[in-house]
């Protein structure tokens, strides 16, 4: 067996663990062309924004569209314990369990038609997400990637992105290089952990053991000058960037008055949600709050209610301060889920899985409230009038963005993807 002593050896070497890690291809291929970004020219389909960023506010396991935002009224068996209740638009009625959401419904436009084709929680995440299926020989760009990818940062010393809450499985920058990743930060009001040296960790120390790293990894960079080596460098770049930077002060709660952060309410989800107004008023465009679960199999009209209350008061609370602050125009707010529950109650007095109709809702960035599209049947069953796919819902995402929805952008593998597959944008929302 050749020794990696041996020149010919140490080069298959490096080959092959640039493979492993980079997902690059072989050593001849290895140019500047490899990571080509090809577009398709102008898209026909890019517009000037109505949206400078996004809150995404992501609903993990399944949220029941019925006992929230598409009630039955006329059908008890459905309904079962839900009830209710009139909005402050004609006509539009909501689950008893968001009453402030109620009166902030000339603020909504709910999309009761919602249907994925995936049924399962990891698959359906991802699916919303992306608008690919998943796949174990690739990982797909979530929009934040897609934002940052085509447009500048907000904020050049803060991330693009952040995402608050816990989900290792988020798909990230996906294929796209390491510095589109978004932030992540588990506990929105730890702030980012570990940001601020200790006392002997010194600035010059720290630029000295940059530097010495730098040095040791120059010829290998030198050989493999593509993108993805390249992103190594600049996420050590942007991770000094933040360390030093004053707006740092974005992530600090406690800069909100205390009534302010008790109306968000001071649970993980209310504090993720103020959070993300505080870094989207300090230039971070992207920002993603998890909330869950709502898999609620078991028990779902206790599990519901509890649920919705925590909703209720950040969302609510989160619309007021994004108006006060003159930030709801240019601020696109987005609750999704990767599907609805069942119309039949379950023994277990809950709700299953049920990707065939469900609800998702947007407001501010451009969309005009006040108004419910498309809708189920009369069980809530199935997606029955303008029925909307995930990738139409995150091509409309990107409309409000002003993103080129048809520019194509192609992987390491060389297959070629859009922001949104095949999605088209329900430009009808706008107005």
């Amino acid at each position: 067996m050749n020794s990696i002593s041996d020149p010919f050896s140490r080069r298959t070497f490096v080959t092959k663990a640039a493979q492993s890690f980079l997902g690059v291809t072989a050593l001849g291929q290895l140019g500047n062309k490899a990571f080509a970004v090809p577009g398709e020219n102008t898209s026909p389909l890019k517009q000037v924004p109505t949206a400078r960023n996004v809150i995404y506010l992501y609903m993990t396991g399944g949220m029941s569209h019925l006992d929230t935002w598409d009630p039955k009224p006329d059908n008890a068996d459905v309904m079962g314990l839900t009830k209710t209740i009139n909005t402050n638009i004609a006509g539009i009625r909501l689950s008893e369990n968001l009453p402030l959401m109620a009166r902030q419904a000339d603020k909504l436009a709910i999309i009761r038609s919602m249907a994925s084709t995936q049924g399962a929680h990891e698959q359906g995440q991802y699916f919303q997400r992306t608008s690919y299926t998943l796949r174990s020989s690739i990982r797909h760009p979530s929009m934040g990637a897609w934002l940052e990818k085509f447009q500048s940062r907000g904020n050049p010393t803060l991330p693009g992105s952040v995402m608050i809450g816990n989900d290792s499985r988020h798909p990230g920058a996906g294929f796209f290089e390491a510095k589109f990743a978004p932030l992540m930060i588990n506990d929105p009001e730890s702030g980012i952990s570990n940001v601020r040296p200790n006392s002997w960790f010194t600035e010059e120390r720290m630029t000295t053991q940059l530097g010495v790293a730098k040095q040791l990894d120059r010829k290998f960079a030198e050989t493999y000058n593509v993108k993805n080596v390249r992103a190594y460098s600049d996420m050590y770049d942007d991770a000094v960037k933040v360390m030093k930077s004053e707006e740092l002060k974005a992530f600090d709660l406690d800069a909100e008055p205390a009534a302010l952060r008790d109306k968000y309410g001071r649970d993980r989800f209310g504090q993720g949600c103020l959070l993300a107004r505080r870094l989207v008023e300090h230039g971070v465009r992207h920002v993603e709050v998890t909330f869950g679960s709502w898999d609620t199999h078991n028990a779902n009209f206790t599990r519901v209610p509890e649920l919705a209350d925590e909703l209720d008061a950040a969302l609510s609370t989160l619309l007021q301060d994004l108006e006060a602050h003159g930030m709801l125009n240019e601020t696109l707010v987005v609750l999704a889920t990767e599907f609805g529950r069942t119309p039949e109650i379950n023994v277990n007095d809950g709700r299953d899985h049920h990707p065939s109709g469900f609800t998702c809702v947007l407001a501010g960035g451009g969309i005009r409230g006040g108004q419910v599209y498309g809708a189920t049947d009369k069980r809530g069953d199935k997606a029955v009038e303008n029925p909307v796919t995930i990738p139409d819902f995150n091509a409309t995402i990107g409309y409000a963005l002003g993103l080129p929805l048809d520019q194509v952008i192609y992987s390491p593998t060389k297959r070629p993807f859009t922001i949104a597959d095949k999605g088209k944008p329900l430009t009808q929302l706008f107005g």
